[in-house]
């Protein structure tokens, strides 16, 4: 996952809205959006590689997600997979801080990673590339590969289309952001970041779709929304190279909250 742009209790009506973009190799084997048959409490796409998430909600309203936190091209293997962490949490009954906390004790086990993880009362986020467990704030916040917040082209952009597409009608809300996430627009070169990985990667990677090559790219977009009797919307767009659309899959569920 590799762009969350998200609304947390900034809205009267809709406590949580997601709108993000899986970024990944497109031969690693995933599952697109479904409950878990192992924890059918858990909707969300699976890693079957390690059978990790990059975005799950459980029907009890608990979400997790992670991204990568970019800094250069990879130095070899971590020993355990990212998406491990955002599926830990989701399939215990501990609390997003006191998970996190543990998280950050073994951050070093990880390659670089940013996750948020709690519920509708409370948002939490953390990087081994930061300090500590950070507590999040109501209102609209963008996470790519960077620590949250983080001033790239497409967060801040992302994070102003949201919040005007919150105004918008319950029936056109979901559209708005999936256009939203289809943008394919790249960055000037003065406002691209250096992560390390020169300038022409910086570039294939700015955009909020990313869409470069047969190997590597926007594989799912996913919007939820939640609104404020609990009732879920989870959509889930699936990309193949090159942005070739593959299909839709959405649910809608009430929260047993």
């Amino acid at each position: 996952m590799c762009l969350i742009l998200f609304a947390f209790r900034a809205h009267a009506d809709y406590p949580l809205v997601i709108a993000a973009n899986r970024d990944e190799a497109y031969a690693r084997p995933t599952a697109p959006a479904a409950l878990w048959r192992d924890h059918p409490q858990v909707y969300g796409g699976r890693d079957l590689e390690s059978s990790g998430t990059w975005l799950a909600l459980t029907t009890k309203g608990r979400f997790a997600a992670v991204t990568n936190f970019r800094d250069g091209y990879p130095k070899g293997v971590a020993p355990r997979s990212r998406g491990d962490i955002a599926s830990t949490f989701l399939t215990s009954d501990e609390t997003a801080k006191s998970y996190l906390e543990s998280v950050a004790a073994r951050g070093a086990d990880y390659a670089g990673f940013c996750t948020l993880a709690g519920d509708l009362d409370a948002l939490w986020f953390l990087s081994n590339r930061a300090n500590g467990v950070m507590h999040v704030e109501p209102g609209v916040h963008g996470l790519s590969n960077h620590l949250l917040d983080t001033p790239w082209p497409k967060v801040m952009q992302g994070r102003q289309e949201l919040e005007s597409h919150l105004h918008s009608d319950k029936s056109t809300l979901a559209e708005r952001l999936y256009a939203m996430l289809a943008d394919r627009t790249t960055a000037p070169p003065e406002a691209l970041p250096d992560t390390g990985m020169g300038v022409l990667r910086e570039k294939q990677l700015a955009p909020k779709f990313i869409a470069v090559d047969n190997r590597y790219g926007t594989r799912a977009s996913t919007v939820v929304i939640v609104d404020r009797k609990g009732g879920v919307t989870y959509s889930e767009r699936s990309f193949g190279a090159r942005g070739k659309f593959l299909g839709e899959i959405t649910r809608r569920f009430q929260l047993a909250v």
